[in-house]
């Protein structure tokens, strides 16, 4: 695998727009208790070019509360973007300086969380019906760093659901210095859906994202939607500038192994699976030493051998011994053991 040293940053692309150097053809979407700093280091050791987002993390917290608990992450972690979730642009423009302080590579506001948390905030999918806030946002944040400034969306919400209302939500927002548009191509119900099924039940509009990229060719879009495999994403790359998946990269995260070769045409060998745990071994050991309880590391690596012999074996030894106080990578080691 090639060294993570080498991972793609923006200084190593062309430099002529912010659009260029925030354009990765492949991400991993922000997900809430999922898309922590331990899963980003495991996915690191599958693919070292993904692009890989934190969870989101208010901007009242950021300001606010133990920065180093919420935003810290290893070097190894990048390319790496901080989301935000927010409405008041001073704020927003503060954490975006934070994170242009702190090394991520981008920072992105959060216009898709349909929680009644987040609605209560006025943040999230929300903010679609206010398009001038966001752009409002957006600015403060593009004038006062030189990181990109992405915004992550839904394609509508309740009766707002057009595709030309999403256009004119992207224009707006374009205008204030945003180039990089992440589309979830379903829409979200702010009402009489909980965030679980509004990740399911509204159907998939993939086309009105295909034309949002057709008619607004100069700004990178990149497609969110239940995809499963980098098949699906190379066939995307028809009509879009790049794709994010969610929920498969952590029910199955070695879908991911061969994406450095298929999508970034790197000539290198995918990791085995074997390999992936053997490399997360000096980290574990290293997280439980300070204190941290192997399970909080392990979780994420349950579905490495999804679909494979001797899975079951694995999940059940990691489930049943990471929990216990003071133990670390030799459980793993026993787990790993039991595959084949």
């Amino acid at each position: 695998m090639t060294p993570l040293s080498t991972a793609i940053s923006p200084e190593s692309l062309p430099t002529e727009s912010k659009i260029i150097s925030s354009g990765y053809p492949l991400s991993i979407a922000p997900m809430m208790d999922r898309t922590d700093r331990h899963y980003r280091y495991f996915m690191r050791q599958i693919t070292g070019r993904t692009l890989l987002y934190t969870e989101m993390v208010t901007s009242a917290a950021i300001l606010h509360g133990d920065r180093e608990r919420l935003l810290g992450f290893s070097p190894q972690e990048k390319p790496l973007v901080l989301q935000v979730g927010g409405d008041t642009p001073s704020d927003l423009a503060e954490c975006a300086r934070i994170a242009e302080a702190m090394d991520y590579d981008q920072i992105n506001l959060n216009v898709g969380c349909p929680s009644s948390r987040v609605q209560n905030g006025n943040f999230g999918a929300c903010l679609m019906a206010q398009p001038e806030q966001v752009a409002r946002c957006v600015e403060a944040m593009v004038k006062v760093v030189n990181i990109p400034v992405t915004v992550k969306h839904r394609i509508g919400i309740d009766h707002l659901d057009r595709y030309e209302d999403m256009a004119n939500f992207v224009r707006i927002v374009s205008e204030a210095g945003c180039q990089h548009f992440t589309v979830h191509a379903r829409k979200a119900w702010l009402q009489g859906l909980s965030p679980k099924e509004n990740r399911n039940v509204p159907p998939l509009r993939y086309s009105d994202v295909h034309r949002l990229k057709q008619e607004l060719p100069d700004l990178f879009v990149e497609i969110n939607g239940g995809f499963t495999s980098l098949e699906q994403v190379q066939e995307q790359q028809e009509y879009v500038d790049g794709v994010m998946i969610g929920r498969a990269a952590y029910d199955n995260p070695y879908l991911f192994a061969k994406a450095d070769c298929d999508i970034y045409s790197e000539t290198v060998i995918p990791p085995t699976r074997h390999q992936v745990v053997e490399a997360m071994f000096s980290y574990i050991d290293h997280w439980v030493a300070k204190g941290l309880k192997l399970n909080k590391i392990t979780r994420h690596m349950l579905q490495l051998f999804a679909g494979e012999p001797g899975s079951r074996a694995w999940k059940r030894h990691l489930t049943e011994n990471s929990c216990l106080v003071g133990v670390g990578s030799d459980v793993v080691r026993e787990a790993l053991a039991k595959i084949p």
